[in-house]
């Protein structure tokens, strides 16, 4: 059972999402404040706001958090976010990538450096760890919009790279360049997606087993808990005995 796409799974199990909505909800408004803030504030002329508004719609943010995002990146007192990618080894040898925006550089990397040692893990270079990943666009689907068959041969004509048919749902990769056209094109046949976002995808995976997960599940928590941390990847993969047990 493959980390990157299960983590939901673990947070859900554990009842963690209601805490963390709101927390997810300022994550996503950041998003969305920067993006309208680099580009244009029309989502229509701004692919990367497009994308962040639809990610943000499909975790059910409110309009008026979305609308006042995207004001207040037009605002003379918005603030300036840098971003930022941490990359290090969790517990077991679990490759980690963290995606940061912070307005303070050293308190996010203070705060990421003490939760790696914290936690049995460390922090390494930029670089040290991101090889092992693809840089990929993804978008999502509910199984309902059609078998396997449909789903590739509209991903195929819309530019996409793979599919990947679970029971959660069909997962769309495409090269990171194409994600907007990409995701334009196949909302036309299959129409609106769950998801579409830029994500690190595993090239190889690391098997943990109960006790290396709940320490990586303590490292991922701990970091995604910091308002400067937007996301955390890691390639752990777990088995379903495992998952059971959790």
């Amino acid at each position: 059972m493959a980390g990157h796409s299960k983590w939901a799974n673990i947070q859900h199990r554990k009842g963690r999402q209601d805490a963390a909505r709101s927390k997810l909800f300022s994550k996503l408004a950041k998003e969305i404040t920067v993006a309208a803030k680099m580009g244009d504030p029309d989502p229509d002329k701004n692919p990367r706001l497009r994308l962040a508004v639809k990610e943000a719609k499909s975790q059910s943010v409110p309009k008026d958090v979305i609308d006042r995002a995207i004001k207040k990146s037009q605002g003379g007192d918005a603030e300036s976010y840098d971003e930022i990618r941490y990359e290090g080894y969790g517990p077991g040898g679990v490759a980690v990538i963290v995606e940061a925006m912070t307005d303070n550089r050293n308190r996010t990397a203070s705060t990421v450096r003490s939760t790696f040692t914290k936690c049995g893990g460390n922090l390494g270079e930029t670089g040290s760890v991101s090889f092992m990943f693809d840089r990929k666009g993804q978008v999502l689907y509910p199984l309902e919009v059609g078998d396997e068959d449909t789903v590739m041969m509209a991903a195929l004509e819309a530019g996409a790279e793979d599919v990947e048919t679970t029971e959660d749902g069909h997962a769309i990769f495409c090269a990171d360049t194409d994600l907007n056209e990409v995701s334009n094109a196949l909302e036309t046949q299959l129409g609106e997606s769950e998801s579409a976002k830029l994500i690190w995808k595993p090239q190889t995976t690391t098997e943990l087993d109960l006790e290396g997960m709940e320490k990586l599940m303590k490292l991922i928590d701990t970091l995604e808990d910091d308002d400067d941390v937007q996301r955390v990847t890691a390639n752990f993969e777990v088995s379903d005995e495992v998952m059971a047990a959790l």
